[in-house]
């Protein structure tokens, strides 16, 4: 009987992953072989209210911030927000800052699950990160995430003597939603005048309307998929994607003037959902006059970068984005 049961488990457990490989088996073979991982059949966004709790509390675990420096946890002046501020342990003071939001389709997710990224860049930057523990839709929708997301950058300002940081060099950046995020961010400094170094985009999510299309041309089944996309969207938006009256700054793509925006560094595979939509924001800044750089891999997926760490592609991926953040950070 026990070896019925355990036999039963296994196969409810695997039968997922077959049916995830078999649907995909063509989709994978496009995928660049140094990016190739078994985590893509068996790791699944969240697209609904039903797992999302399980989803989110996997989403909480701390990764490695690695050595060089030092992680403390902050709380911003009414206590209300948790920050966690990442700080190489070389270098002089005042040093630059990065204003880090973290991915999570605008649902799950949290700085110390990013502790992976925000400790790299603080040693390979030479910069102070701050992360904010924002509040995740469909609980609290727009703007409660921005919000908190400009509130950091407040707190980064006000409190710049005791973080040890330069406030005229500060730069935002985040990945997918935090992408977004930071790319609303960056929109609002100029409209406000809050002076900004710079905005790295990783596979940002930008706009809703991408949501609503029939034909994603082959992307999106790895990582950040359709279904993902609308639940991300109509969770943060607190209702259906693609309506005419969009808030300002909820999906920075609706933006029609881009001009006078920080300097950009744009970053996603073509492979990746969201793909169409990085690509369009970065030519359209261009052409709005904002120096933006525009680093697309081929054979990438969402969050690659992530699941394969150590592939060369991923590597030069992420000093690309190290490297705009030096330039216009200013660090020598």
């Amino acid at each position: 009987m026990k070896r019925a049961l355990a036999a039963a488990a296994v196969l409810l457990a695997t039968a997922p992953t077959v049916r995830r490989y078999l649907a995909n088996r063509g989709a994978l073979a496009e995928v660049a072989a140094e990016l190739r991982s078994p985590l893509l059949l068996v790791l699944s966004p969240a697209s609904g209210r039903r797992l999302l709790p399980i989803t989110r509390l996997s989403a909480r675990l701390r990764t490695p911030s690695g050595g060089g420096v030092s992680v403390v946890e902050h709380r911003s002046g009414d206590a209300a927000l948790r920050i966690v501020v990442t700080t190489p342990s070389q270098g002089r003071r005042p040093r630059p800052a990065v204003l880090w939001i973290h991915s999570g389709g605008f649902v799950v997710g949290s700085p110390q699950f990013e502790s992976f990224l925000t400790g790299q860049i603080a040693r390979e930057v030479g910069a102070v990160v701050a992360s904010p523990d924002y509040r995740l839709a469909p609980e609290h929708p727009f703007p409660a995430a921005f919000d908190d997301c400009m509130s950091t950058l407040m707190w980064m300002h006000a409190n710049a003597d005791a973080l040890g940081i330069d406030s005229q060099r500060i730069a935002v950046g985040g990945a997918s939603a935090g992408g977004g995020l930071a790319a609303a961010v960056a929109q609002r400094c100029h409209d406000v005048g809050i002076p900004l170094a710079g905005q790295v985009l990783v596979y940002p999510m930008l706009d809703d309307r991408t949501a609503l299309r029939d034909d994603y041309g082959g992307r999106g089944h790895f990582l950040w998929t359709p279904a993902s996309d609308r639940f991300g969207w109509t969770s943060y938006l607190g209702r259906e994607p693609g309506a005419s009256d969009v808030p300002e700054y909820a999906a920075p793509a609706r933006r029609s003037d881009l001009s006078g925006l920080a300097p950009a560094w744009v970053g996603v595979g073509d492979l990746d959902l969201l793909y169409d939509e990085s690509v369009t924001y970065a030519e359209r800044l261009r052409e709005s006059g904002v120096e933006c750089e525009l680093v697309t891999v081929p054979g990438m997926y969402h969050f690659a970068d992530g699941i394969a760490r150590k592939a060369p592609s991923m590597r030069r991926f992420r000093a690309s984005m190290h490297e705009h953040l030096r330039t216009h950070l200013e660090v020598h």
